[in-house]
Parts: structure tokens; C-alpha cells; sequence
């Protein structure tokens, strides 16, 4: 293993060695040789910008949740146009990659990921399914004020119902398709009766 590789940007560099890796083998291939031999480095540049690999795992998962935020603002920006099922079906597939599956797994068996993110994030529920809650809430939110929800649906309800519904549809894959139409049915269902537009 080279160790005089040199990393032009180390944190970006090992976070798409751990994403890459989350892709070919799940949050149990995920280890701090694992991401180094995919970054091309020797072991110690993790842990020369990392004090432990669990804060290297939630400074990951910090950085996938700024990902899923700019997502989130493309979503936000597009209400009143299109259909909310659609918008939201588009939405829900591109939010649930199986990286973002991988990672609902890793920090749900990694206390101390877990606790650190809570540390930086203190907004309660299993990180990276409670941002995607804050992510649809804040479009059904917009979608409300714009009439084409309904205006006494409780979008509180709806976007954690949503968040759940989609991560046992993708997580329940292992590597198989999903048809976008089996994403837009389980949409529309929990959306049955808050659409007021089509």
C-alpha cells in the first residue's frame, strides 16, 4: 500500500472512498482499512484528520446530510409546479441512493456515530430519516401554502409517514430495481385525500 500518496483534498477524498465502498459491500464492509485502500492511502492520513473513525463515520454522514439539504432545496423550489406525487416520488428516489439506505443502517448499529451526530445535529429520531422528514415537510409545507395540499393536513404526519413507507420499500431491495411506479403508488397512497390539485 502506497503511504506517500499525495491527497490533494483528504476529507472529500476519504468521503468518496467510504461512499464508494457503502455501494459495492453495505455498512459492513465499511471499515477505516476498507475506505483508506479505496482512497489509495495509507491507514494514518485517516487519523491524522480524524481523532477516531467514528468521528470520520459522522463527519461522513454530517456531509451526505448537507447533500440531502441541497436536494431538499430543489424540492422546495419546485412546488406549484408539476404534481406534488410526482415531485415527491422523484424525490424520495433520489434521497433514498443505496448510500443514504447503507448509511440509515450504519448509524442504527453505531452508538457512538449516533451519539457524536446527535451532538451536531440535536433534532432527535434516527439522523439522516429525521433531515428527510424535515426535507418533505418543508415542501408538503410549501405545497400548503400554495393550496395543492390540503389545508388541514397534518404535513407533520404525512412527511415522517412518507419517510417511513419509502425506507422499507428501498431497503428492502438488496440490490434489485425499483420501479419508480411502485414509489409514486406508495406516494399516493399516503397522500390519499391531502391532495387538493392533480
Amino acid at each position: 500500500m502506497p503511504t506517500g500518496v499525495h491527497l490533494r483534498d483528504p476529507r472529500d477524498q476519504l468521503f468518496a472512498a467510504a461512499e464508494q465502498v457503502l455501494r459495492q459491500g453495505g455498512p459492513d464492509a465499511l471499515t477505516s482499512r476498507a475506505v483508506t485502500t479505496q482512497a489509495g492511502c495509507a491507514k494514518g492520513v485517516l487519523h491524522r484528520h480524524f481523532e477516531s473513525f467514528d468521528a470520520f463515520l459522522a463527519e461522513f454522514v454530517l456531509d451526505r446530510i448537507g447533500l440531502m439539504q441541497a436536494q431538499g432545496a430543489v424540492l422546495r423550489d419546485s412546488a406549484g409546479t408539476g404534481t406534488v406525487v410526482d415531485n415527491l416520488s422523484d424525490a424520495l428516489i433520489k434521497l433514498f441512493d443505496p448510500v443514504a439506505v447503507s448509511i440509515v443502517a450504519l448509524v442504527t448499529f453505531h452508538n457512538q456515530v449516533r451519539v457524536r451526530l446527535r451532538e451536531a445535529r440535536p433534532v432527535g429520531g434516527v439522523p439522516v430519516l429525521t433531515e428527510m422528514g424535515i426535507i418533505l415537510s418543508d415542501y408538503l409545507t410549501a405545497e400548503q401554502d400554495l393550496g395543492r395540499i390540503a389545508a388541514g393536513a397534518e404535513v407533520d404526519r404525512l412527511a415522517p409517514t412518507l419517510v417511513g413507507a419509502a425506507h422499507l420499500l428501498f431497503a428492502g431491495l438488496d440490490g434489485l430495481p425499483l420501479w419508480p411506479e411502485d414509489v409514486r403508488s406508495v406516494v399516493a397512497s399516503v397522500l390519499d385525500g391531502a391532495v387538493t390539485a392533480p
